[in-house]
């Protein structure tokens, strides 16, 4: 997706990138190299969100499981220096590697001063991003921003997003080029201006890469990882999957939630706000032009769909009642006794007489009895059926608005693939279809779904 460099009168218009890096682009001094000469390679990316070093290989250990490891020794009183000294070979490792003038030993002593004082799981956590992130501003040459200067959560624990932003626009307008860590930001401690290092709960780096963008204003937010970006189905099901070029914000949103995890869902939200597009990149493979979320696109799939995903473990709770649907009430009074349960739904289909709610498994089972004797109790059905071990399958398209048949074929393939359809759910912007499954048959019905729309390029 290029980007445009003039003005309307020819000038020059300086453009800005924010690139985050995961943990296994950062794993070794010979993942630092790939990554600065990805930075270097282009003069717009000029801010850098660094992840801890990840896995080296399969068998080794996040230097982010290994800090929480070291910490826990602590709160054990337990001696926790062996593992210490491991994680600093981790960094020595890695400096060494780089050719690079630099000693982390002050940051080192610190990090243990505040272990010893149980200073909290979340500083020991983030450790690991603080000290790639001196050591990546070091290898580049540019300013280090401690994120705790400038990404601020408020006192309950929720991220303060105005503040953030203030303070944060305003340092960077100062600084052509800097190195900000990612995963952790502050929070208040007491009343006499301290503070306390506290993390993003999930998808820490990528949230702050995201902070960081809309705070930069940048044009690109750019996330490089150890996949080139997102495919049409999952790799562990389907034999080398095509890419998708091109995804919008709602069918990501919609595929992440049926569990394809490239990029977390929250890290999403600050760059949706500006409309800067993110570009998911394998640090492996600079050359492959990866995966772009954008708000919206003129752009064509080159299939019908965009993606496939899908998860498992559900059940339905089937609820049959004559006349229901003139029943006024009766839905909410179903839905009332998964609520007072603490059991959210993930699907609804209805018919005039009946009612399935599709729920979580493992969620439902220890409350299954009361939550039957809920529904009797209050919205007196004719009769109740459980079916259990059960899978979710969701086809997401922009493309299927403007096409027809796309359920005919979607229905097809499963039939000739022997696969009964449990349950059909289509939203109203026509983005998706979910359909169930029996747990034995999501594997096929991913498969079949994808060859009939793929192989076939229908």
């Amino acid at each position: 997706m290029p980007l445009l460099c003039l003005s309307q009168k020819g000038m020059v218009i300086t453009m800005a990138k924010v690139v985050k890096f995961g943990g296994s682009s950062l794993a070794s001094a010979q993942q630092f190299q790939k990554a600065a000469n990805i930075i270097r390679a282009d003069g717009e990316r000029k801010y850098v969100v660094p992840s801890a070093p990840g896995k080296r290989d399969p068998k080794d250990t996040k230097v982010t499981d290994m800090l929480y490891s070291c910490y826990a020794l602590a709160e054990e009183g337990k001696d926790f220096t062996p593992l210490f000294h491991a994680i600093q070979g981790r960094y020595r490792e890695i400096i060494e590697g780089l050719n690079l003038d630099l000693s982390l030993e002050e940051e080192f002593q610190a990090i243990e001063a505040g272990f010893r004082r149980l200073a909290g799981s979340d500083y020991a956590a983030s450790r690991g991003e603080y000290l790639n992130g001196i050591l990546m501003a070091r290898y580049l040459g540019y300013e280090f921003i401690d994120a705790a200067e400038v990404i601020f959560f408020k006192e309950q624990g929720e991220f303060d997003a105005e503040r953030t932003q203030e303070v944060f626009s305003q340092r960077l307008s100062g600084c052509e080029r800097a190195v900000i860590p990612g995963f952790y930001g502050s929070i208040p401690k007491g009343k006499n201006g301290e503070w306390a290092v506290k993390t993003f709960s999930r998808g820490g780096s990528d949230i702050t890469g995201s902070i960081t963008a809309k705070a930069a204003k940048a044009d690109v937010y750019e996330n490089w990882t150890d996949v080139s970006g997102f495919l049409l189905a999952d790799p562990r099901i389907i034999r080398n999957p095509v890419g998708i070029g091109t995804i919008t914000y709602r069918e990501l949103r919609e595929l992440s939630y049926m569990g394809a995890t490239v990029l977390h869902e929250d890290a999403i939200f600050p760059v949706r706000q500006e409309g800067i597009p993110i570009n998911i990149r394998n640090t492996n493979f600079p050359e492959d032009e990866g995966t772009w979320i954008v708000g919206s696109t003129c752009q064509k799939s080159k299939y019908v769909i965009t993606g496939i995903a899908g998860k498992r473990g559900f059940c339905s709770i089937n609820v049959e009642k004559d006349m229901m649907n003139s029943e006024i009430g009766f839905g909410r009074k179903v839905l009332q006794v998964f609520e007072e349960n603490g059991i959210s739904f993930e699907h609804m289909p209805s018919g005039i007489d009946t009612l399935t709610v599709f729920v979580n498994q493992e969620d439902f089972a220890e409350k299954e009895q009361k939550v039957v004797a809920g529904i009797h109790r209050l919205a007196a059905p004719d009769d109740i059926e459980i079916e259990a071990d059960l899978a979710l399958v969701a086809v997401v398209g922009r493309g299927m608005r403007s096409t027809r048949g796309t359920a005919a074929r979607i229905f097809s393939a499963l039939a000739h693939r022997d696969v009964n359809v449990k349950m059909i759910d289509q939203g109203s912007s026509e983005l998706n279809i979910v359909i169930g499954v029996a747990d034995q048959d999501f594997e096929t019905a991913i498969r079949a779904i994808y060859d009939i729309f793929v192989l076939t390029k229908l």
